[in-house]
């Protein structure tokens, strides 16, 4: 993994790279064209099914600007200049919703579009932002809630190492493990 001057994250399949509130104005608006356009890849019908997560970045973004390099980044094939995916931490480190359950962490989320499921990019995307989380700040511990009905998000989330830490109602997704993940200095050779 490797970071560009631009801010995008590179893995070795995968660009990932900070959606801008232009980005998002414009999916929010339906209008993928021009989104697609400002992000320099295409962006699928598939974003347009799941928006609250945009709408709730954007109201992120403008309560507090220093957000962004933590809010949406759309997952791109860069060979074919398409976007898969998306992934994101729902704040910047340690906010207050988390502390019940665990100090200094960020919960991340994820979407891999329909067509590109199953094929470990969201594996490779969230431990390319872990990695760029502790590389860039020193961030260690790591959120997911993911429904118990989600299995393959489960199974994901198990492989990579998170264990669950308790359970939560979600006024959108209704209930959810929550599940932490701590790594360690030599993880970042991983």
């Amino acid at each position: 993994m490797t970071n560009t001057p631009s801010n995008d994250i590179v893995t070795p399949r995968l660009i990932l790279r900070v959606m801008s509130n232009e980005v998002i104005e414009a999916c929010l608006a339906g209008n993928l064209r021009i989104a697609g356009r400002l992000l320099g890849a295409s962006i699928p019908e598939d974003l347009l099914e799941h928006t609250s997560s945009f709408k709730y970045g954007q109201q992120q973004l403008n309560d507090d600007p220093d957000y962004l390099p933590w809010s949406a980044r759309a997952l791109i094939l860069p060979e074919e200049k398409v976007m898969i995916g998306l992934i994101r931490f729902h704040t910047r480190p340690d906010p207050e919703y988390l502390h019940t359950y665990v100090r200094d962490a960020v919960e991340l989320g994820y979407r891999i579009f329909k067509n590109y499921r199953r094929l470990n990019y969201a594996t490779e995307a969230i431990k390319a932002m872990m990695t760029w989380a502790q590389t860039e700040f020193g961030i260690n511990k790591f959120v997911a809630s993911v429904s118990p009905e989600n299995k393959p998000s489960l199974q994901l989330a198990t492989r990579i190492g998170f264990t669950k830490i308790g359970e939560a109602i979600d006024d959108v997704d209704g209930m959810e493990y929550v599940l932490l993940f701590e790594r360690d200095k030599k993880d970042l050779l991983n």
